[in-house]
């Protein structure tokens, strides 16, 4: 008997009609003769909520108290989702994190899955349940509960499929698939069939929101069949796996970024490790750095750039004018009104010039870059955030036409 874990998104479950909805495609699942596992996440805009709600009580709460606050909204979706099916006439059973095993660290807010003990949904599907899970949760071992972060619902499904052994897992959202790039703001997106995982790993790392990364990295480690459809219309998706049947294109994707923010130190003292010192105090932060840009010395003096997420900016400055004295720069500048734009394709790697061609579209729409960062499969610049809408539109249709 095959196994189907299925995720279904905030936008998905978010009123009762769509809920019902949400029945509907699992129930059907079930009745075509599979075992059916469904994640949810939280309704909406229910976590954005939760956390208006703390920062009333408290701006400052600690992340242990957010965890267990924020993983309330999972908890109602899997409840109503069971109410909804048992009116269907179907049996069912909804599972929190901690009910199905789900591991974690202790990272409060960002936890990171350790295991899964999957014995509670194996008997439940013994018993010929339909089980839903909630996304995003799990426990630690002081049995607190946490939270997997941002698309953590995306990483839950992935993680429990791959527990199971699951034969796919389909990530349900608002949109019947990957496309070339946002549908929401460029003309002319086209679905994709299909991508590669290194493709979908890019692309969701460098902005695109139909899967997050972590998940994308679980399932090509573990080599489950991701697939991504939409909840709201029946129609073939993107499957994401490790092979495309299709000749690889130069670019599958543009993906744009607007949570950036370029970080400058002038006048670093030129001297070997200054990098080393730089870098690992952001390291030892737990801040990521992205694309980094450094200048040919000057005399005894150098410029360094860099990009980090906007929201680490702040706990970046602050870092960095705590060690003023230590790193010895001369001006610290931070500019949060700029994007990452990026394109990706495996085909990328044995077809020289394709960054030419980017170049060449951001040059004829008249939008400047700052700062550029490469590898085999992706090109990424950084430019003014008020040009990321037509500099997105003018690289899609350098690649994909109009």
């Amino acid at each position: 008997m095959s196994l189907t874990v299925q995720k279904y998104g905030g936008s998905s479950v978010d009123n009762a009609e769509r809920v019902r909805n949400v029945a509907k495609r699992i129930t059907d699942a079930y009745k075509a003769g599979g075992e059916v596992v469904a994640v949810l996440s939280a309704q909406g805009d229910t976590t954005d909520e939760l956390i208006e709600k703390a920062f009333e009580i408290n701006p400052r709460a600690s992340k242990r108290e957010m965890d267990m606050l924020l993983a309330n909204g999972e908890q109602i979706s899997i409840s109503l989702c069971a109410m909804a099916i048992e009116a269907l006439g179907y049996p069912v059973v909804s599972l929190t994190g901690w009910q199905i095993g789900m591991h974690t660290d202790s990272e409060y807010g960002s936890a990171r899955i350790k295991r899964i003990d999957g014995s509670r949904i194996r008997a439940e599907l013994d018993r010929k349940n339909i089980v839903l899970v909630a996304g995003f949760q799990g426990i630690n071992k002081y049995d607190d509960v946490t939270t997997l972060g941002r698309g953590g619902s995306d990483t839950t499904a992935v993680a429990v499929a791959t527990a199971l052994k699951a034969d796919t897992c389909q990530i349900y959202t608002d949109v019947n698939g990957v496309y070339t790039a946002d549908p929401r703001i460029v003309k002319g997106a086209r679905k994709l069939d299909e991508i590669t995982y290194d493709e979908m790993l890019e692309l969701a790392t460098l902005g695109a929101q139909v899967l997050h990364n972590r998940s994308v990295e679980m399932a090509k480690r573990y080599h489950v069949p991701l697939e991504v459809l939409s909840s709201l219309e029946s129609c073939p998706g993107t499957k994401v796996k490790e092979v495309v049947n299709m000749e690889a294109m130069q670019v599958s994707g543009v993906a744009r970024d607007n949570n950036v923010a370029r970080i400058s130190l002038t006048n670093l003292p030129d001297v070997p490790g200054m990098a080393f010192k730089l870098f690992s105090l952001l390291s030892q932060q737990k801040i990521n750095v992205d694309i980094i840009l450094q200048s040919i010395g000057r005399g005894n003096n150098k410029d360094i750039s860099f990009t980090v997420a906007q929201t680490a900016a702040r706990q970046a400055r602050d870092v960095l004018e705590e060690h003023k004295d230590n790193l010895g720069y001369e001006e610290l500048i931070i500019r949060e009104d700029v994007s990452k734009v990026s394109i990706v394709g495996s085909g990328m790697v044995n077809n020289p010039g394709v960054a030419a061609s980017m170049f060449e579209a951001l040059y004829r729409a008249g939008v400047n870059i700052q700062m550029i960062s490469t590898s085999e499969i992706k090109v990424s610049v950084l430019i003014d955030r008020a040009q990321s809408d037509k500099a997105v539109q003018a690289v899609h249709e350098q690649f994909f036409g109009g």
